[in-house]
This record gives structure tokens, C-alpha cells and sequence, in this order.
């Protein structure tokens, strides 16, 4: 007997997370597939964005009438943090006689050299990974043979760029997902999945162009909030909100109560006027979201790592062109400290050397990040 698991957050599952378990079983020849939702994935920062209740029946309605296909609560009912190793520990002693394998997406790939106890893992199944036309990354096959002394199996399977962090934006946008099964989709829009409250009426403000800059700055800022440990929700409503108060005149019912800081030129009134919003229009309470809206144009000295964030994705979402940005977004990538601080560098130079005043808030950031840089 040939079994596989597939784990994974499934927040939410896809339909490449379906079209991937398939060209599994179709590859490797696989009697059944345990698809199995994490309860806590040790990867994910501060949780799930659906409840690990949901992210199961999800599954279920996703891989329902598929045939092989058991979707299993086994680590929902383990609660605490999902680790692999323990998973696979279980499954081998549950079906000892079956060849057994752990299916991972070409990312998951990637990271596996850093899950926790891999050598248990491969102790008990085989990993097989996704990959382009069933061959092996050459680069990426030498270094698992050489640091675990046994190859991965490759499934050829060329999905679709999908992502349920993209999806996740999608949704909170109130766009169209055409990912999703269909009965996933009316189970999301049923509950009240993967939305808030405060997204729509705020976007509601701005001009449809400012919308979907709105957009590709929450696409960028949540691609990247996990690996620098930030709340995804966080970047997802700082993101979202940051230009809120873009289009309101100072005049609007809306800030009524609203005191402007002294001396602010006006392409930076908008941040304080849009945290103004967020809070006492929208409900926003969390400070350090309030504080990400407040100088997402700015910057200021002693900027929180979601307040850079929301920064950086303002400056460099895709839209955006300028000479330079494809270098700062490589940083981005890399280092949030560091692609601050050249951001900052060359926002300054280009003010300078255009003749137009630096406010005092972008000046005082760049002296802190560079006293800091002089202390390393």
C-alpha cells in the first residue's frame, strides 16, 4: 500500500492544494492521501487567520468526492504546536507495512532543512516535492542528499502561481477568489471568514486608482509580514488603511475634532489625518497599527518593525517605478532594517538635490537608523 500525508495552515485551502494532491496520486501511485490541517503551525506567527475548526471543514468541502482522500483532524485533536516529525511518527506506527511519503509545495521545500527534527521525519516517510517536469532542482537535490544521505521524490506538477496568503488579501478586499471551490467560497462568505469590518468603508474614501495601490501594498506587506514576524492582521489593516484620508478635506464631517501637527507639508497630511480616521471613524484600537499609518509617508525615528513595513510597501509595491527600487526591493526581501535605511538615504538625497524640504520626522529617522547602523 502506497499512503502520503499532505499537510499544511489550508488557510484557506486552494484549488492547487487539490490539482497538487492529485498529480501526487497519479505519480507516485498512491492507494490514499491524509490531508491533515495543522492546529498550529510552528511557522505561522501568531496564528491562523481562520480557527483550525474552520480550516478543517474547508478542507472537507474542498476534497470532498475525491477518491483516496481522508482529511483528518489528528492534529487539531493533538492541539498545541504541529510539528511534522510528530505526525509522521504517528502515521508510521499507524500503517507500518505501507510505503509512506510527506508531500511539500516547492517553498516548503526549501525550508525543510530548517522544520524541527528532520532526520525523525525522513525516519518514517519519504519527502516528495512538487517540482517543474518531475525533475529534481539540481542544486536543491545535492544539498538534501548531502545533508540527510537519501533524495526527495519529485512530482511533476506545474500549478498555478497561488498563494492563500494572496488569497487571504483577496478576500479581505472583497475580491472575486477564482482559487477557491466553490463550496469553500460560500463556507468563507457564510461565516465571515478572512474579513473586517473597517477595510471596505475605508477604501470606500479613495479614488479607485488609490484603491488598488491600497491593494498591491497589502499584497506586498503581507507576502513578507511572517518571515519578519509581524501579525499578518496588522499589515493587512495598516496596509490597507494607510491612505484612507488621501481624499478627505480637512473640512469633512468625518475629523471633525481632528488637530493637525504644526508645519506638515501636504503630501504628509494624509497619514495623520488617516490615522486620525482609522481610529475614531473606523475602530481601529491597536496603537502600533495607528502608528504604521501615522508615518507610512514620513518615517520616523524609532519606527516599529510594522511601521517600516508599511513604509517600504508604500514606496516599492509594484506599481511604483522609480530609478533604484528594484535594488531596495531585493533588500526588502532580505532585510526591513536595511532597505529602510537606504530608502531613507535616497528619499532624502532626491529631496535635496530636487530642492524641496526635508520634513523633520524623515530627517530624524534617518539619523537614528544610521546611529544605529554606527553601533553594530
Amino acid at each position: 500500500m502506497k499512503l502520503a500525508i499532505f499537510g499544511g495552515s489550508f488557510d484557506p485551502v486552494h484549488a492547487e492544494h487539490v490539482r497538487y494532491v492529485r498529480a501526487a496520486i497519479a505519480s507516485l501511485g498512491l492507494d490514499g492521501v491524509y490531508v491533515v490541517p495543522s492546529f498550529e503551525a510552528p511557522h505561522k506567527h501568531f496564528g491562523a487567520a481562520a480557527s483550525a475548526a474552520d480550516r478543517l471543514e474547508m478542507c472537507r468541502l474542498a476534497f470532498d468526492g475525491i477518491p483516496g482522500v481522508t482529511v483528518s483532524d489528528c492534529e487539531l485533536r493533538r492541539g498545541g504546536t504541529s510539528y511534522t516529525y510528530v505526525t509522521c511518527r504517528d502515521f508510521a506506527e499507524k500503517f507500518p507495512a505501507a510505503q509512506r511519503w510527506f508531500l511539500v509545495g516547492a517553498d516548503m521545500l526549501e525550508d525543510f532543512f530548517t522544520w524541527r527534527q528532520p532526520e525523525d521525519i525522513l525516519a518514517n516517510v519519504r519527502l516528495a516535492a512538487c517540482t517543474r517536469g518531475g525533475e529534481r532542482p539540481s542544486r536543491l537535490a545535492e544539498r538534501f542528499y548531502e545533508r540527510f544521505g537519501t533524495h526527495f521524490d519529485a512530482v511533476p506538477f506545474a500549478g498555478e502561481e497561488v498563494s492563500s496568503a494572496r488569497v487571504r488579501v483577496d478576500l479581505a478586499f472583497e475580491r472575486p477568489v477564482a482559487a477557491l471551490h466553490p463550496a469553500v467560497a460560500e463556507y468563507i462568505a457564510a461565516r465571515g471568514l478572512y474579513r473586517y469590518p473597517a477595510i471596505a468603508p475605508a477604501l470606500a474614501l479613495e479614488k479607485p486608482e488609490r484603491r488598488e495601490h491600497s491593494y498591491r501594498v497589502a499584497v506586498m506587506a503581507v507576502a513578507r509580514a511572517r518571515s519578519a514576524k509581524i501579525a499578518e492582521w496588522k499589515a493587512l489593516l495598516a496596509a490597507a488603511l494607510h491612505d484612507c484620508g488621501k481624499y478627505v478635506a480637512p473640512s469633512s464631517p468625518l475629523l471633525k475634532g481632528f488637530l493637525p501637527p504644526q508645519k506638515v507639508p501636504a503630501p504628509v497630511m494624509h497619514q495623520y489625518t488617516g490615522a486620525y480616521l482609522a481610529q475614531y471613524v473606523f475602530g481601529i484600537s491597536d496603537e502600533e497599527v495607528l502608528d504604521a499609518i501615522r508615518y507610512h509617508t514620513s518615517g520616523r525615528a524609532g519606527m516599529t518593525p510594522l511601521g517600516k513595513l508599511v513604509y517600504l510597501a508604500d514606496l516599492l509595491e509594484e506599481g511604483r517605478s522609480f530609478a533604484g527600487i528594484e535594488a531596495l526591493r531585493e533588500l526588502f526581501r532580505k532585510d526591513l532594517d536595511v532597505c529602510f535605511y537606504s530608502a531613507l538615504r535616497q528619499q532624502t538625497a532626491y529631496l535635496r538635490q530636487t530642492n524641496k524640504p526635508v520634513y523633520p520626522l524623515t530627517e530624524q529617522a534617518l539619523c537614528y537608523e544610521m546611529a544605529k547602523k554606527q553601533q553594530i
